[in-house]
C-alpha cells in the first residue's frame, strides 16, 4: 500500500490513509471528542497557537487539530487522490 501524505498547515503532515474524518470544531460533540483525546493522550495540536479550524480524526483514535479550514484540508486530500489516480479529465 502506498503512503499518501497531506499537508495540514505549517509544515505538518498526516497520513491520508489513516484519516477517517475532517470536521469543524464548533459543535459540542466534537468538543467532547477533543477533550476525550486530550485526556487519553491522543490529541495532537498542530495549530502553532492559532485558532483551531479543522479537527482531523484518524483510525487510531488520534485527534489532530489544524489551523486551516476543513474545506482546505479536504481539497488537499482530494487533489492528492486525483493526482495519484492519473485522471487527466479532472485537471
Amino acid at each position: 500500500m502506498e503512503v499518501k501524505l497531506i499537508n495540514i498547515g505549517f509544515g505538518n503532515i498526516v497520513s491520508a490513509n489513516r484519516v477517517v474524518a475532517i470536521v469543524s470544531p464548533e459543535s459540542a460533540p466534537i468538543k467532547r471528542i477533543i477533550q476525550d483525546a486530550k485526556d487519553n493522550g491522543k490529541l495532537i495540536d498542530a495549530t502553532y497557537g492559532r485558532r483551531t479550524r479543522a479537527v482531523i480524526i484518524t483510525d487510531s483514535e488520534h485527534v489532530v487539530l489544524s489551523a486551516i479550514q476543513p474545506e482546505t484540508v479536504a481539497h488537499r486530500f482530494l487533489s492528492k487522490e486525483v493526482a495519484d489516480s492519473g485522471n487527466p479529465e479532472v485537471e
